[in-house]
């Protein structure tokens, strides 16, 4: 009798084996299923983030020539003339009375300083010392340089 029993659910056993094989493969084959979607969907978010990225980079490339073309363009209309002679007269000496007049109050606050130490009882050599500092020496330099360089590559034509 418990050969029968025993038979029996052996029996049982191996009709249900190949069925919970077979429930343990299919819900393997989902959680598979379900990785492989989960990486297809990290994939098209990488791939949807790298073509902001290049769209994005592609209106800052045409921005920046719209933009250099609009800087060319208005340097390009500075050195023309108009048709009004006062107008051009007028914007060509814009640059050359500004500078004078900066350059007539740098040198109007070099003198004082240099009568200030002179009132202060600060011999000759000193008050000139302490009115001509290295910056102001830096200064003139970039001034002569600018201009005297500047004729010199005039010249060249480089």
């Amino acid at each position: 009798m418990i050969e029968t029993l025993f038979g029996g659910l052996l029996g049982g056993v191996f009709r249900l084996a190949p069925e919970l094989l077979k429930w343990l493969d299919r819900q393997g084959e989902r959680h598979h299923e379900l990785a492989m979607q989960d990486k297809a969907l990290e994939f098209e978010k990488l791939r949807g983030a790298q073509r902001m990225a290049e769209i994005g980079a592609n209106a800052d490339a045409a921005w920046n020539t719209g933009a250099l073309a609009s800087l060319r363009e208005a340097i390009r209309a500075q050195g023309e003339s108009s048709t009004v002679r006062w107008v051009d007269a007028l914007s060509s000496s814009v640059r050359p009375v500004i500078t004078y007049w900066l350059m007539a109050l740098y040198c109007a606050a070099k003198s004082a300083v240099f009568v200030a130490a002179i009132n202060a009882g600060a011999g000759l050599i000193t008050a000139i010392v302490h009115a001509w500092t290295e910056s102001d020496q830096a200064l003139w330099a970039g001034v002569l340089n600018f201009w005297f360089l500047g004729r010199v590559f005039d010249k060249v034509k480089l």
